[in-house]
């Protein structure tokens, strides 16, 4: 089982599902849906689901009791329902479900991916797909990072030339961005609010919460290409940017900016039921605003430092607009340094210490370290590999990281410079990603034990079509 759960009792036998074992109770649909069709007939044996007045597995615990005639998964709330449907599945082989019993707690409240479509649109398909393999793993949030300067992928009904014009770019990067070469081929996409609202209950049917985030103030070359007035009075029109780093060009600080973030927040709010979405913030460039006479005189009103300080002008006016919505803001741990606002959620990146700095001024935390948790980094720098941004990140130090008891959660991240299709995407994403979940699920860490478990985890992702990068370090596909 990955993750490993508090604990697991072998007894004598199996329980055979493959009889088509009816299934009883909350969510029983669902489970008929992920187990397959051996579950749902009329056979003998069943598999019953149970909610139970047990405090101890909180909202997301459950327990599972398997015999040969029966599997009974028991839990709090639906919410621990739906795990121990996700650990009958994993351990449903081809000799059937051993008998035993298992009991299961998280030991964080979020356990997230972020998968970014900005770079690379990513059909809805893939994006299902991906739920699914979350689900099994037991993450319960999907970051979703739909902006960046390279692409805007969520549609604004209130400004439509930000997908009209701000989804495509004329090329892409080839090979590695500092050689200077480009595809010539455009790109380009986006998601319709539907489209997005569909995928939000699919989700949530699975236990997964899709945590939207839109880039302010920087990132946002994709943004003033659409609607050039986003950006700076002296500024020279911008396309959407075709290589990866970061631009220098950031939203201005009028009026007129500041209502157009309230106007995207507002509609991606009625999209997103998750109580937290995610405003960027990272990697902000002030030479813009320090050239802006509008800027300095909001500087000087706001009674700020300097034009760096205004990226916490941004912070507090996106986190206080969200507040108005019933939502909490998240940000990465950039915003740290400029006076955030005392309910934001800092996603640190940068370094363990930020972590430890964001927990000292008061913050909920999620544990995001690039050390840890960048797994668009390479896994190895041994030749043969392909280009990556950065690395190597072997999947011993990413199961090795420990994020400590203070933190809300932990996350990995696929930034998506370098992973332009799925077979890419599953390479730098798995097994790596079955390391996360463990160490944001469970409190003790077994490397040993992970392996072997990790060694029959790997034909239920060869079954899911997961073209994921062999442990032993050989390509699995040529890439």
């Amino acid at each position: 089982m990955i993750p490993l759960p508090v604990s697991a009792r072998r007894a004598e036998g199996t329980f055979q599902p493959g009889v088509r074992a009816p299934v009883r109770g909350p969510h029983a649909a669902l489970a008929r849906e992920l187990l397959g069709p051996a579950a749902g007939g009329d056979a003998p044996g069943e598999i019953e689901l149970r909610l139970v007045p047990d405090p101890s597995l909180g909202a997301e615990g459950y327990t599972l009791d398997v015999t040969r005639e029966r599997a009974v998964i028991a839990a709090a709330d639906v919410a621990g329902l739906r795990w121990g449907v996700q650990t009958l599945r994993q351990l449903d082989g081809p000799g059937g479900v051993p008998c035993g019993t298992v009991r299961d707690v998280p030991r964080y409240a979020w356990r997230g991916v972020m998968i970014d479509v900005a770079r690379w649109w990513r059909p809805m398909s893939f994006l299902r797909s991906y739920v699914d393999l979350l689900a099994l793993h037991k993450f319960n949030v999907l970051h979703l990072h739909l902006t960046d300067d390279q692409g805007w992928r969520f549609e604004v009904r209130a400004h439509p030339r930000l997908t009209e014009a701000g989804a495509r770019r004329a090329e892409s990067p080839a090979g590695h961005a500092r050689e200077g070469r480009f595809d010539g081929v455009p790109h380009g996409g986006f998601y319709t609010q539907r489209e997005l609202r569909d995928l939000v209950a699919y989700a949530a049917a699975r236990g997964v919460s899709v945590v939207p985030e839109i880039e302010f103030p920087g990132h946002s070359q994709a943004a003033i290409a659409a609607c050039p007035w986003l950006g700076h009075p002296s500024g020279t029109p911008v396309q959407v940017r075709t290589s990866w780093g970061i631009s220098s060009h950031v939203l201005n600080v009028g009026e007129r900016a500041a209502g157009f973030a309230r106007d995207v927040l507002d509609e991606l709010c009625e999209v997103f039921p998750s109580r937290y979405v995610h405003i960027g913030g990272d990697e902000v460039r002030a030479g813009e605003w320090a050239a802006d006479p509008e800027a300095a005189r909001r500087v000087a009103e706001a009674g700020l430092d300097g034009p760096r300080a205004l990226l916490g002008w941004w912070g507090r006016l996106l986190a206080g607009h969200l507040r108005g919505l019933g939502r909490r803001a998240v940000a990465w741990d950039d915003m740290l340094d400029h006076d955030p606002p005392e309910d934001m959620v800092i996603m640190a990146w940068r370094g363990v210490d930020r972590i430890e700095a964001a927990l000292r001024a008061g913050h909920d935390v999620v544990a995001a370290p690039h050390t840890h948790t960048y797994l668009d980094y390479a896994e190895s720098d041994a030749p043969g590999e392909p280009v990556s941004i950065s690395g190597p990140l072997p999947l011993e130090t990413v199961y090795g990281y420990d994020a400590g008891d203070s933190v809300l959660g932990m996350q990995a991240q696929l930034w998506g410079e370098y992973l332009p299709t799925r077979e890419r995407f599953d390479y730098n994403a798995f097994p790596r990603l079955c390391a996360v979940a463990e160490a944001a699920w469970s409190a003790g860490r077994d490397l040993g034990g992970f392996t072997r478990r990790l060694a029959d985890h790997l034909p239920l992702l060869d079954r899911m079509g997961v073209a994921y990068r062999r442990p032993e370090g050989a390509a699995r596909v040529h890439l």
